[in-house]
Protein backbone atom coordinates (compact mmCIF):
# COMPACT_ATOMS: atom_id res chain seq x y z
CA UNK A 1 0.00 0.00 0.00
CA UNK A 2 1.54 3.08 -1.17
CA UNK A 3 1.15 6.24 1.35
CA UNK A 4 1.39 9.59 0.05
CA UNK A 5 1.11 12.34 2.97
CA UNK A 6 0.05 15.75 1.72
CA UNK A 7 0.49 18.89 3.35
CA UNK A 8 -2.72 19.40 5.30
CA UNK A 9 -3.28 22.98 5.11
CA UNK A 10 -2.23 26.25 2.20
CA UNK A 11 -0.15 27.01 4.88
CA UNK A 12 1.55 23.83 5.30
CA UNK A 13 2.13 23.31 1.40
CA UNK A 14 3.28 27.00 1.23
CA UNK A 15 6.15 26.53 3.72
CA UNK A 16 7.02 22.48 1.64
CA UNK A 17 7.10 24.31 -1.97
CA UNK A 18 9.55 27.32 -0.34
CA UNK A 19 11.57 24.20 0.78
CA UNK A 20 11.02 22.85 -2.95
CA UNK A 21 12.46 26.20 -4.41
CA UNK A 22 15.35 26.29 -1.68
CA UNK A 23 16.85 22.81 -2.80
CA UNK A 24 16.16 23.17 -6.27
CA UNK A 25 12.74 20.61 -6.50
CA UNK A 26 11.36 21.68 -9.70
CA UNK A 27 9.21 18.12 -9.90
CA UNK A 28 7.79 19.05 -6.65
CA UNK A 29 6.90 22.86 -7.56
CA UNK A 30 5.46 21.70 -10.69
CA UNK A 31 3.25 18.63 -9.06
CA UNK A 32 2.06 21.10 -6.61
CA UNK A 33 0.92 23.75 -8.81
CA UNK A 34 -3.05 23.66 -10.09
CA UNK A 35 -3.23 22.46 -13.87
CA UNK A 36 -5.02 25.12 -14.59
CA UNK A 37 -1.92 27.57 -14.05
CA UNK A 38 0.79 25.54 -13.90
CA UNK A 39 3.40 26.47 -16.58
CA UNK A 40 4.85 23.34 -18.33
CA UNK A 41 8.15 24.07 -17.48
CA UNK A 42 9.86 25.99 -14.77
CA UNK A 43 14.00 27.13 -14.25
CA UNK A 44 14.54 28.42 -11.14
CA UNK A 45 17.48 30.96 -10.95
CA UNK A 46 20.94 29.04 -10.18
CA UNK A 47 22.05 31.93 -8.45
CA UNK A 48 19.66 32.31 -5.88
CA UNK A 49 20.03 30.79 -1.98
CA UNK A 50 16.77 30.94 -0.20
CA UNK A 51 17.15 31.61 3.51
CA UNK A 52 14.12 32.80 5.50
CA UNK A 53 10.53 32.35 4.92
CA UNK A 54 8.14 34.94 7.05
CA UNK A 55 4.63 33.98 7.12
CA UNK A 56 2.85 37.40 7.21
CA UNK A 57 -0.78 36.31 7.19
CA UNK A 58 -3.02 32.97 5.81
CA UNK A 59 -6.71 33.30 5.28
CA UNK A 60 -8.72 29.68 5.51
CA UNK A 61 -6.55 27.47 3.71
CA UNK A 62 -7.33 25.26 7.04
CA UNK A 63 -8.24 21.45 7.35
CA UNK A 64 -11.91 21.85 6.38
CA UNK A 65 -11.70 24.44 3.76
CA UNK A 66 -11.55 24.34 0.44
CA UNK A 67 -9.41 27.15 -0.35
CA UNK A 68 -7.09 29.38 1.26
CA UNK A 69 -4.45 32.34 1.07
CA UNK A 70 -1.37 32.99 2.43
CA UNK A 71 0.57 36.12 2.28
CA UNK A 72 4.32 35.37 2.96
CA UNK A 73 8.24 37.11 2.45
CA UNK A 74 10.57 35.02 0.97
CA UNK A 75 14.41 36.36 1.61
CA UNK A 76 17.43 35.17 -0.69
CA UNK A 77 21.22 35.58 -1.42
CA UNK A 78 23.05 35.83 -4.44
CA UNK A 79 25.17 32.36 -4.83
CA UNK A 80 28.23 34.61 -6.28
CA UNK A 81 28.12 37.48 -4.31
CA UNK A 82 26.31 36.81 -0.67
CA UNK A 83 26.58 40.16 0.05
CA UNK A 84 23.66 40.87 -2.18
CA UNK A 85 20.20 40.22 -0.31
CA UNK A 86 16.45 40.65 -1.34
CA UNK A 87 13.33 39.35 -0.37
CA UNK A 88 9.72 38.71 -2.27
CA UNK A 89 6.80 39.15 -0.97
CA UNK A 90 3.55 37.22 -2.16
CA UNK A 91 -0.02 37.25 -1.66
CA UNK A 92 -0.75 33.60 -3.06
CA UNK A 93 -4.35 31.22 -3.44
CA UNK A 94 -4.33 27.77 -3.16
CA UNK A 95 -7.07 25.70 -3.56
CA UNK A 96 -7.54 22.06 -2.15
CA UNK A 97 -8.41 19.55 -4.75
CA UNK A 98 -9.58 16.51 -2.83
CA UNK A 99 -6.85 15.49 -0.10
CA UNK A 100 -4.20 17.50 -1.89
CA UNK A 101 -3.66 21.28 -1.41
CA UNK A 102 -2.13 23.01 -4.59
CA UNK A 103 -0.85 26.33 -5.67
CA UNK A 104 -3.34 28.56 -7.48
CA UNK A 105 -1.61 31.66 -8.55
CA UNK A 106 -0.30 35.23 -7.14
CA UNK A 107 -2.28 37.76 -6.31
CA UNK A 108 -0.01 40.28 -4.92
CA UNK A 109 3.81 40.17 -5.57
CA UNK A 110 6.28 42.54 -4.92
Amino acid sequence: MDLVAYPPTAEALMRSRYTAFALGDVRYLLHSWHPDTRPETLELAPDQQWYLLEILSTSQGGYFDDSGIVSFRASYRSATNRKLRDSLTETSSFVRDGKQWLYLDALELS
